[in-house]
């Protein structure tokens, strides 16, 4: 009589070497598979560009094939350059309002009132452009934001003035030679670079779009809590160019020459200062330091921003510098690139911009925070 054949249950020590035995086959079969790796993103730089010719005329209709870009001294290549841009205007008036300025700001408003007709549209649902405008003396005041409206800066143009009393007298009147009295008044304090800082800070920096400041001032910086490379720094992180009017104020008159500054009555956004951003007064005699060259003080601020420098020898001259300045942003080329080297520390990064194109200049900022936001 047939039987079964027996089962036979493998016994479970050879049932494991049995598989320590396939091991070597199975990874045989099954090769090791590369790290998963991550792409690091490189966001674009965003410049300004002005070309001029040698007789200092705006360049249209420039080639990018012309240009050299540096970045830290390692070559950069360029991606785009043209002039063709949607990006709006984001403009800021600061306009020194010391007495010094007093026999000039007529011309000033008008000027300026000139310049916000040439940026902005005649009708401000029309367009994204905007500007704001600060006074600055021994505070800094805002008195009219962002705005697309022609005639909300024209009105506060038209009161601008000094701070409530900037000229007040010295209440120690001495006797003159001649019988009369005459009135030490406190010295002018015209707080320049925290100006530019809190513009460039609290109004830019979170800003897309092609920023500008144009700053009319005497270069002579009285007060100010934050230093020239602060205010400098602060530009550089909101990627705003400077353009800076010098006009050396004439001896100081009372505040006859202003009217009353109206609008928007006293308080620097966030700064938590009732009145404005304080710095006091300067405790040297008069309202000039000895020894500062306003002049080149303005110079430095607009070639390390990227803009450029005028000089208005009298009044008259203001209208015809404020033409150009308006020229000379609409007619700037934008250039973009996406740096070789990833940082992702925030640093400063040196730039530097050629062409090889004889007679021609191209000026951008000398460099930018990583940091920041690009327009």
């Amino acid at each position: 009589m047939d039987t079964a054949p027996a089962l036979r249950i493998p016994s479970p020590r050879l049932t494991a070497v049995s598989m320590l035995c396939l091991l070597p086959a199975c990874l045989a079969q099954s090769p090791p598979q590369p790290a998963p790796s991550f792409k690091v993103h490189t966001p674009p730089v965003t410049l300004l560009v002005t070309v001029r010719d040698r007789h200092g005329a705006l360049a249209g209709h420039f080639a990018a094939a012309g240009l050299t870009l540096t970045q830290d001294g390692r070559a950069q290549k360029i991606e785009s350059f043209t002039q063709d841009s949607a990006l709006p205007f984001r403009l800021g008036l600061l306009i020194d309002t010391s007495g010094g300025m007093s026999r000039v700001m007529g011309a000033e408003r008008t000027a300026a009132e000139n310049f916000v007709d040439a940026m902005l549209p005649s009708n401000p649902a029309a367009g994204n452009d905007q500007a704001f405008l600060i006074h600055f003396d021994r505070e800094v005041e805002l008195l009219r934001d962002f705005t697309s409206s022609r005639q909300k800066l024209h009105s506060e143009l038209d009161q601008l003035g000094p701070t409530s009393n900037e000229s007040q007298e010295d209440p120690q009147a001495q006797e003159t030679s001649s019988g009369g009295r005459e009135w030490n008044r406190n010295p002018r304090s015209p707080q320049l670079y925290d100006a530019i800082f809190l513009a460039s800070d609290e109004l830019m920096m979170n800003k897309d779009g092609r920023k500008a400041l144009i700053v009319f001032s005497d270069g002579i910086d009285h007060g100010s809590k934050e230093s020239l490379n602060d205010a400098i720094d602060a530009a550089d992180r909101a990627n705003v160019e400077i353009y800076t009017i010098h006009f050396k104020g004439g001896p100081e008159s009372g505040a006859s020459g202003f009217p009353g500054h109206g609008g928007m009555g006293g308080a620097w956004p966030g700064s938590g200062w009732p009145g404005g951003y304080p710095g006091g007064v300067h405790p040297a005699s008069g309202s000039r330091a000895a020894g500062v060259d306003g002049k080149k003080i303005l110079e430095t601020i607009a070639r390390r921003t990227g803009g450029r420098a005028f000089e208005a020898r009298k009044a008259e001259n203001l209208n015809a510098i404020y033409t150009q300045i308006a020229q000379e942003l609409r007619g700037q080329y934008v250039l973009t690139f996406t740096p070789g080297q990833v940082d992702n520390n925030g640093g400063y990064h040196k730039l530097a911009l050629a062409t090889d194109r004889h007679g021609y200049e191209a000026v951008t900022r000398e460099g930018y925070y990583t940091s920041t936001k690009n327009p």
